[in-house]
């Protein structure tokens, strides 16, 4: 093994970058061209986190007094809210009380209701939404052409 290839992945995800490339980016989001701070920013993963709670707790609290499985119920109440809520609205109630939209990449409106869809499903396989880029997107964001951001 050489030593550069060990020094790739020791020294942390920023060594992996070519010299050379465009690599200096002091915000997320700055090379996609949004603020570094205020509403249009990229939202960070602790306004996400939150947002999520807050929607998945009534999904878990309805799934459990309705439901004989609850755990199942309360994932695909979860991935139905979401999902129209975000095809609707461009957000759900969580993330309108932590301050954030999900907007399509290209243009910024809302996303359609298949890519909501998808991006709903993909929330609920965990990984997708924790595996995130230098600009705050997760898998799941990426694999939909979205991006979350700060309302206020």
């Amino acid at each position: 093994m050489s030593e550069r290839w060990t020094g790739t992945w020791l020294s942390g995800p920023r060594a992996a970058l070519e010299p050379g490339a465009e690599n200096d980016q002091r915000w997320r989001g700055e090379r996609l061209g949004y603020p570094e701070q205020g509403p249009g920013a990229v939202a960070g993963f602790g306004r996400r986190i939150l947002a999520l709670v807050v929607d998945w707790a009534p999904c878990a609290l309805l799934a459990e007094l309705l439901t004989r499985n609850p755990a199942t119920s309360a994932l695909a109440l979860f991935a139905a809210y979401v999902a129209v809520s975000v095809a609707l609205f461009g957000r759900t109630g969580g993330h309108a009380a932590l301050g954030v939209r999900v907007a399509r990449l290209e243009g910024g409106g809302r996303p359609g209701f298949g890519a909501a869809v998808l991006r709903a499903l993909l929330i609920c396989l965990v990984v997708p939404p924790v595996v995130y880029d230098r600009d705050g997107r997760g898998l799941h964001d990426k694999a939909v052409g979205t991006i979350v951001l700060r309302t206020r």
